[in-house]
């Protein structure tokens, strides 16, 4: 079966996944939408994506901008097998009511998003199964998933009591003009604790966690301070060869040269990658250590990027066309994400 996707929203992460669909042998991109016809409408046409309007309202502007469109939402919603939802902040949740509920049509929704207007929290590692035949997905947040990837590594390796983590958290992304700070670190939010770790518990219920938020200035990616309590013993060692063996994620060597996010991102740049995006969680190798039972690490989320694989497993998950090792598999090869090890090597 090859599904047919449709994407609701071309922005940050609309464009990253249309790519990735893209790529997928099973899958085939049956159209865009966008809101306005701004220079993204006119990528949208460049990479010969059928472009649709996501506000009906709004056909004639594109018309006036000389940008032709195959139609409305709606009308893409009707030729879809699922469509994924990449609107801004608190959109998706009024697609679902005012167009994917009346047409029964199964959906896939962004981190911004809350919990309650899917079926499941997904993060393909972790809880794929749970995903499979729901009408509704939400692929959590870009820090929620690097904070399931590397908990759900360690949980199953040895336990965890508890932990504690701090994000410290890009500002905006690259293209945003509108959001800061400028010269300041942000406590985002100034009332403890921050919503990350509920939203972790959104997937790995029985996990005890408690984040703290700081936003400062950049674009590049966050930066995640991690400290867990460990159920059973380990060593430094073991847990970096867990981390070392995990899907999607990556240690990377300050020793050798990667000190910062800025110097993970050339990385990624020098990888070859699109839109210098890393799809695996970052964590750094000589950061890594137990002790007394305690493990602690940093841990680098490019924000743009990370759910990009999440959001491909769980077309395959709504859809019940693949389980869960192929389709890790599948996307793994399409993106080519590094194998798990230790960079460079």
């Amino acid at each position: 079966m090859v599904v047919r996707v449709g994407i609701n929203g071309f922005g940050t992460i609309g464009k990253r996944i249309a790519a990735a669909v893209s790529k997928q042998p099973d899958m085939t991109l049956i159209g865009v939408t966008k809101a306005t016809p701004d220079y993204k409408a006119w990528f949208a046409k460049k990479y010969n994506y059928p472009l649709f309007t996501a506000v009906p309202e709004k056909m004639e502007d594109f018309k006036k901008a000389g940008i032709e469109v195959e139609g409305t939402v709606e009308d893409l919603i009707s030729q879809a097998d699922v469509m994924v939802d990449c609107s801004p902040d608190k959109v998706g949740a009024k697609n679902k009511e005012t167009f994917y509920l009346p047409k029964n049509k199964k959906a896939i929704f962004e981190g911004g998003e809350k919990a309650p207007v899917a079926d499941v929290s997904f993060v393909s590692l972790c809880n794929y199964d749970e995903g499979v035949g729901k009408n509704y997905i939400r692929c959590v947040s870009c820090n929620t998933t690097g904070l399931v990837r590397s908990l759900y590594a360690v949980d199953k390796a040895f336990g965890i009591e508890r932990v504690i983590a701090t994000m410290v958290r890009r500002s905006a992304d690259p293209p945003e003009i509108k959001k800061g700070p400028i010269n300041a670190i942000v406590v985002d939010p100034p009332t403890l604790p921050s919503h990350h770790g509920p939203d972790v518990k959104t997937v790995m219920s029985h996990i005890d966690i408690t984040t703290f938020a700081v936003k400062v200035p950049t674009t590049i990616s966050h930066l995640h301070c991690v400290a867990a309590d460990l159920k059973n013993e380990a060593t430094t060692g073991e847990v970096i060869d867990v981390f070392a063996k995990s899907p999607r994620i990556i240690l990377v060597s300050a020793e050798k040269g990667i000190r910062s996010t800025a110097e993970v991102i050339e990385f990624a740049r020098d990888l070859g990658r699109p839109r210098n995006d890393l799809y695996e969680l970052a964590i750094w190798l000589e950061s890594v250590k137990v002790e007394n039972k305690t493990l602690y690490f940093f841990q680098a989320v490019h924000q743009e990027a990370i759910v990009v694989p999440n959001n491909i497993d769980a077309i395959r998950a709504i859809t019940n066309t693949t389980a869960k090792e192929e389709s890790i598999f599948l996307t793994n090869k399409t993106l080519e994400i590094l194998e798990s090890g230790i960079y460079p090597s």
